[in-house]
């Protein structure tokens, strides 16, 4: 594959609810042409809680994966909850197996710093060399670059830049068959 074209990109620069709807958005326009394998969040509409945990949703089959425990009222800690998101990783892992087109995480954040989280579909989709696109909050910069360096291309969040991003892995593989 032409490497001047980065088949792994992390968006940054909103939210994440505003990266999580941008997802939602690229996703709905893709699933048409593209198998996508991955998990997008989704709130669990307590936004009094102290850690925004809430659900991850499989983009291959619609199932949820909670990502947050009951903690009991008054609790101040973050209600994450590691097994849950451990679980999504591991179907996501078994959606690349099965073959995709592309992989999308919602995020690579504390858990995967910490190799935990979705750090195994984070690198099923390295290893299956399937661009994997995702996003990466500027905490966790250092660790994403220990993971993913110099694979990886840095895409602001607009929604014409990453699908142009994709337009140009998709013609970077077409390219690279043709010449096999």
């Amino acid at each position: 594959m032409d490497r001047a074209v980065k088949t792994i990109a992390a968006v940054q620069g909103a939210s994440s609810a505003v990266v999580q709807d941008i997802f939602r958005a690229l996703v709905a326009r893709w699933q048409s042409s593209a198998r996508i394998a991955g998990v997008l969040e989704e709130s669990h509409g307590q936004d009094d809680q102290v850690c925004g945990a809430g659900y991850l949703r499989s983009i291959a089959n619609g199932a949820r994966y909670s990502m947050f425990q009951d903690l009991g009222p008054g609790s101040t800690a973050c209600r994450i909850d590691p097994a849950g998101v451990l679980l999504a990783g591991e179907a996501v892992r078994r959606d690349i197996a099965a073959g995709c087109d592309l992989v999308l995480l919602n995020r690579f954040a504390k858990l995967e710093a910490e190799r935990q989280g979705l750090m195994s579909a984070f690198v099923a989709a390295v290893e299956a060399q399937v661009p994997l696109l995702t996003s990466v909050s500027p905490t966790f910069q250092g660790a994403w670059e220990r993971f993913a360096a110099p694979l990886f291309v840095t895409l602001p969040a607009e929604p014409e830049t990453i699908d142009g991003w994709l337009r140009a892995v998709r013609a970077s593989a077409l390219t690279e068959r043709q010449y096999v």
